[in-house]
């Protein structure tokens, strides 16, 4: 072969090359994805399918951010600012209910915490055993906190009578706690639970009341897309729902060697708390009994429909809340792929 053939040969391939990679670039979907809050545990549900590959053999291209709130995601996808979030539940209905002009209106696309890790927790020594010896009592959360929005539902489902607020940063809750400052807490469990422990309390003299185990059946996050991008590119959401189905099913299983995942995301984190962390929310929230019967990623329509009218009673919404404005099974991947997501 002369140094002619050798340049045709070689323009060749780098044409092929080209074309092969020009292709893949137009195959790939951009996908702007928003956590719930910062790089915890928990994060490890989407941090580890993204570190494996999954979205990318997917055809998608996500980039994932931290989030301070399910309010600001939910907010932020609406703006369409993101693709897709990882939001409370409540915080997206009470959004459509506020917002019913809103022209992008996100929508859950996935059930992820089939119970809200919501809990009210306080020391022992204060002398609250039950959800009844809060009437009277000081709680303190952020004025965003999931479980202090929807305490209403938890106070009229226990019958539960006055209580004062206190109001403050959220890194601040758990110390004032320690200090006596307040008298409880809400937040979630799995986050406020090992704060406490982190700042000196034993688990011994921590009082837990979980909301779920209170009569209280709200679900908890879902995953949310924006209506532009289910409507233009349903297939990127469906595609996306899948890789992160076969991404859960192995942090569930071994929650820790997927937190090394939020790790490589954020060094600094104690891997042996978060690993504890995610092991807590997987099993009070993501592989609860009632996950198991309603099956990963699912909803009952009855809960559904009780908990919007819930949300709507106890958000004092400007609209009641329409369940199928919010949700829709129609991306979910196929049952084949979900029924192994959870462990028995």
């Amino acid at each position: 072969m002369n140094k002619r053939q050798l340049l045709q040969s070689f323009l060749a391939a780098s044409a092929l090359s080209f074309g092969l990679s020009s292709a893949f670039a137009q195959t790939t979907t951009p996908i702007k994805f928003q956590l719930d809050w910062r790089f915890e545990g928990p994060a490890a549900l989407f941090l580890h399918p993204a570190a494996k590959g999954y979205f990318k053999a997917a055809g998608l291209d996500v980039t994932i951010d931290a989030g301070n709130g399910s309010g600001g995601t939910v907010t932020r996808v609406a703006s369409g600012a993101y693709d897709m979030g990882f939001a409370d539940l409540a915080a997206l209905m009470e959004f459509h209910a506020n917002n019913p002009d809103s022209p992008n209106k996100p929508v859950a696309v996935m059930m992820v915490y089939n119970n809200t890790p919501a809990s009210v927790m306080a020391l022992k020594k204060s002398g609250i055993a039950k959800p009844a010896d809060l009437a009277g009592k000081k709680l303190g959360a952020p004025v965003f906190d999931a479980g202090r929005r929807a305490f209403p539902i938890f106070a009229k489902a226990n019958n539960i009578g006055a209580v004062n607020w206190t109001a403050m940063d959220p890194t601040l809750r758990e110390t004032m706690l320690i200090r006596g400052d307040i008298d409880a807490i809400t937040g979630f469990t799995f986050t406020s639970l090992l704060n406490l422990e982190a700042r000196g309390a034993k688990a011994a003299d921590i009082v837990v009341l979980p909301y779920p185990d209170y009569g209280v059946k709200l679900y908890g996050n879902v995953i949310i897309a924006s209506p532009k991008l289910i409507k233009e590119n349903p297939e990127a959401v469906k595609k996306f729902l899948s890789a992160f189905a076969k991404g859960a099913k192995e942090v569930i299983a071994n929650p820790a060697v997927a937190i090394e995942s939020v790790k490589a995301r954020d060094g600094i984190i104690d891997s042996k708390l978060e690993t504890r962390r995610l092991q807590l929310a997987i099993d009070t929230v993501i592989n609860s009994a009632d996950a198991r019967s309603e099956g990963f990623g699912a909803v009952n329509a009855g809960r559904m429909s009780l908990m919007a009218s819930q949300v709507s009673d106890a958000f004092n919404t400007k609209t009641r809340v329409s369940p199928d404005a919010v949700w829709t099974a129609a991306l979910l991947p196929p049952a084949a792929e979900l029924n192994g997501v959870l462990r028995k």
